[in-house]
């Protein structure tokens, strides 16, 4: 299946239907016949990852949930032994207090209304709202995922999110040559960041607005770097 140009109804054929993963923007359906096609739900770029995973990348803002993908969340409130997170979807998701590397009844962690977590979404179905677990799922290691303390959250592109994941991406490696930062890319169209200092955390702001708004290039970016006082 090419890189193509898509849009909401619009019926794909990929190679094979065996262990075929769908990503955000597609619907799998399958007609009186028996016969299974693949629709896409959403206007933009139909990609493919690794061997057999599809999904439709679009520039918007409003962040459709899916199974298996990193997000950025806010704790917007408690509900008995889980909390109710804000990940910028049409309906918050639920995470579950134990749903932590090691954590017990006894051995949990407290997050408080606003705190922000890096999560992993592991139930996303149209007709019921999202799930999150702060591990990995096969190994039940935190694996970079759980509370995130301090720093700043910024949003950005759907677009650009997706492209930060990719550790070819120049942006953040370049932005490490610069200076030491910690940052999780939630494909919700946040990241979240910490530095040294108050300076390096807005150039680091700035940096993203312009790569995300402007279309800067490495070389473009690493011009603008220079322009900024850090």
């Amino acid at each position: 299946m090419a890189t193509t140009n898509v849009f909401p109804g619009h019926i794909l054929t990929p190679p094979t239907l065996s262990n075929l993963k769908l990503g955000p923007g597609l619907y799998q359906q399958r007609d009186r016949d028996g016969q299974t096609s693949i629709i896409a739900t959403r206007a933009g770029t139909l990609h493919k990852s690794g061997k057999n995973k599809y999904y439709v990348e679009s520039n918007g803002r409003r962040y459709v949930p899916a199974a298996q993908e990193p997000v950025v969340g806010v704790v917007t409130a408690r509900s008995g032994e889980s909390y109710r997170v804000d990940i910028g979807s049409a309906h918050p998701a639920t995470l579950d207090a134990l749903a932590f590397e090691g954590a017990s009844k006894r051995n949990r962690p407290q997050l408080k209304v606003g705190s922000l977590v890096y999560a992993r979404v592991s139930l996303a179905n149209k007709d019921l709202e999202p799930e999150l677990e702060c591990f990995d799922a096969q190994t039940r290691k935190a694996d970079g995922f759980g509370e995130l303390k301090g720093g700043l959250v910024i949003s950005c592109s759907l677009g650009l999110a997706r492209k930060l994941l990719d550790p070819a991406h120049f942006l953040l490696p370049l932005l490490g040559t610069k200076f030491a930062l910690d940052a999780a890319i939630g494909v919700n169209g946040r990241i979240w960041f910490k530095t040294a200092t108050p300076k390096q955390t807005i150039a680091i702001s700035r940096c993203i607005q312009a790569v995300d708004e402007d279309q800067l290039d490495a070389q473009a970016l690493n011009v603008f770097l220079n322009t900024l006082d850090i």
